[in-house]
């Protein structure tokens, strides 16, 4: 939670976070599948219930916050959320509803599946990322595909949200920019942390940028007139 309230302080208002959800349905702010990584506790938060994962510090400082303890923290937060595994469908579902937060959150995934059965539980539309497939599939084919084709095929999708690069394939070319934004879809390019690389991409025409050091990104953007 601090790293959130650092980044509100900064002046940002898109928060972006994983989240995963315990064997008694609390739906947690975390990136990895288990506790052993970046806490002073183990075991895999599936397993475990939300009481046992209270008493985890991350760092041995801060505590795992619940989602609800991050939307009452941050109520006017935007928030880019992924949906980590298959037990956070439905609470992360039922979470957008409680809130009423419909207008605030872009749900995506790395599956596209688990991403269109978050959004079939919602009684109204929200914002979505391509997963991996659909992302794949517009780099690899999107120079061959028919716009009608490509509009069927990205329905429900308002942004891709890449890697520069995947291994040897260069994802965020300019020829894909074009492609992505004729369609009218957005690009956001993670994670980047250097100031040379987001003036790069800036400079490219990308939408947006996913990055652990806001700082940098804000001394960027300002720089350029271009933070809001």
């Amino acid at each position: 939670m601090a790293a959130f309230k650092a980044a509100a302080e900064l002046g940002t208002v898109h928060l972006e976070t994983d989240v995963h959800t315990t064997s008694d349905g609390v739906l947690l702010v975390f990136h990895d599948s288990s506790l052993d990584r970046v806490t002073d506790s183990v075991g895999k938060i599936a397993e475990l219930t939300a009481a046992e994962v209270a008493g985890a510090r991350i760092g041995g400082v801060e505590p795992v916050p619940t989602f609800d303890e991050l939307v009452a923290a941050l109520p006017d937060a935007r928030l880019n959320l992924d949906i980590k595994d298959w037990n956070s469908v439905r609470p992360m579902a039922e979470a957008i509803e409680r809130h009423g937060i419909h207008d605030r959150v872009l749900v995506t995934s790395f599956s596209d599946r688990r991403r269109r059965a978050v959004l079939a539980k919602l009684s109204n539309r929200v914002a979505s990322s391509a997963g991996s497939s659909l992302t794949a599939l517009f780099v690899l084919l999107g120079p061959v595909l028919p716009a009608p084709l490509a509009r069927r095929l990205l329905a429900g999708v308002d942004v891709f949200q890449v890697p520069v690069r995947y291994g040897p394939v260069q994802v965020v070319t300019a020829g894909f920019l074009r492609r992505a934004h004729r369609l009218g879809r957005h690009v956001h390019v993670w994670t980047i942390n250097e100031p040379a690389e987001m003036e790069r991409l800036l400079d490219l025409g990308v939408d947006g940028i996913v990055s652990d050091r806001l700082d940098l990104l804000k001394e960027v953007l300002v720089r350029r007139g271009q933070w809001v």
